[in-house]
């Protein structure tokens, strides 16, 4: 059972739901707890799979656990992930976990900071949990360093795109005319929740510095989320309303991808975003700024370009040498692509889960063999 709080359309949860999807039916049986609500992604997973929601009424309902220990009692569940760095799931989940008698506890962490993080309560758990799951190689270590989760017990399962799905493609004329997008003109684009952690305003920022080289070129905007007012308010107080794009919320992620000449990434923080992996599978090059995972998938010169976080500058410095240099560009994006097929596939993703959950399941459950044919 994936525990989470719920599931609205975000990186993690679009995960979840690919992951979910496809593991093996012949070996697992997965079912979804949103302990809030549903949210899109979830009601998606709710006509596929059992899925339950609606056992926390709020912050401090501590009625939870005895919901959710029954439902886990009742489902008679083998294996426990809560999904999302610290909260409600994390704690609910696991302990509900444990007074069930569930043999795999684990925990599915996907940020590396504010304002996510594993509060005080949510470490006291650390011995009731077989495996805190970290996306990259990086954000392992930063779980022990940073998160205090003990060294032994974090395990590393790279994320994953399906690469069939996000694959290059000819860009869509009328696509392109629907957005607003002159034939011809430079794209730059990025795909993110309109969070704070994304640093849109350093995209906007970056956009203008760009535009005094490449007044022809436009910018997209995909996502949405609480910070949408203040982007659009900046966006216009820039004078970029004309030329920056917001299209919100879509599910047509692999054409958006083949207009954009750039893929731009500008967080203040990431685990291993899911973004990035697809535009590179779609051979789109990538700009992003050197946090978190990010290095181990932008390849600076390799797979796409690294600046520092927080430098419009060298953003606009890349754009426009990657405006200018198709040749370039395109170089970049076709060894971006064979990077995710090599190392961060789906197909590698799932694989990774399924075998821990096995791993840690087979050994949990010979030990209780072995402790119940001891002599009394």
């Amino acid at each position: 059972m994936f525990v989470i709080t719920c599931m609205p359309v975000g990186g993690a949860e679009t995960l979840l739901v690919a992951l979910i999807r496809g593991m093996d039916r012949s070996r697992f049986e997965p079912e979804l707890c949103c302990l809030k609500y549903l949210g899109p992604l979830g009601e998606t997973l709710a006509a596929e799979i059992p899925a339950f929601t609606g056992l926390l009424a709020h912050k401090y309902d501590f009625a939870v656990l005895g919901r959710l220990t029954r439902l886990m009692r009742q489902r008679r569940i083998d294996a426990v992930v809560t999904v999302g760095t610290g909260g409600d799931k994390m704690f609910w989940g696991r302990l509900a976990g444990w007074l069930a008698g569930v043999p795999v506890i684990c925990s599915a962490l996907h940020s590396t900071g504010l304002p996510d993080h594993v509060e005080w309560p949510n470490r006291l758990l650390a011995p009731i949990t077989d495996a805190f799951i970290a996306v990259a190689r990086s954000h392992g270590q930063y779980l022990v360093d940073g998160e205090g989760c003990p060294a032994g017990k974090v395990r590393v399962v790279p994320n994953g795109v399906d690469t069939e799905r996000f694959r290059p493609r000819a860009a869509d004329p009328a696509l392109r005319q629907e957005l607003g997008i002159p034939p011809g003109a430079p794209l730059a684009g990025t795909v993110a929740a309109l969070r704070p952690e994304k640093n849109h305003p350093l995209f906007l920022a970056a956009a203008q510095r760009t535009l005094e080289r490449r007044p022809d070129a436009h910018f997209l905007i995909v996502g949405d989320g609480p910070q949408r007012g203040a982007i659009e308010a900046l966006r216009r107080e820039l004078g970029l309303a004309d030329v920056v794009h917001m299209a919100g919320t879509r599910h047509d992620i692999p054409a958006l991808l083949a207009l954009m000449d750039v893929f731009v990434l500008t967080s203040h923080m990431e685990a291993n975003p899911v973004s990035i992996l697809e535009a590179l599978a779609c051979e789109r090059p990538v700009v992003a700024t050197a946090v978190g995972s990010v290095p181990e998938t932008v390849i600076d010169g390799k797979t796409g370009c690294l600046v520092k976080p927080g430098d419009a500058q060298a953003i606009a410095d890349r754009l426009t040498e990657l405006f200018g240099d198709r040749a370039k560009a395109a170089a970049l994006g076709s060894a971006g692509r064979r990077h995710v097929i090599e190392h961060w596939s789906l197909k590698r993703m799932i694989a990774g889960y399924e075998e821990l959950l096995e791993e840690i399941h087979q050994a949990k459950t010979s030990l209780a063999r072995h402790a119940a044919s001891l002599p009394r």
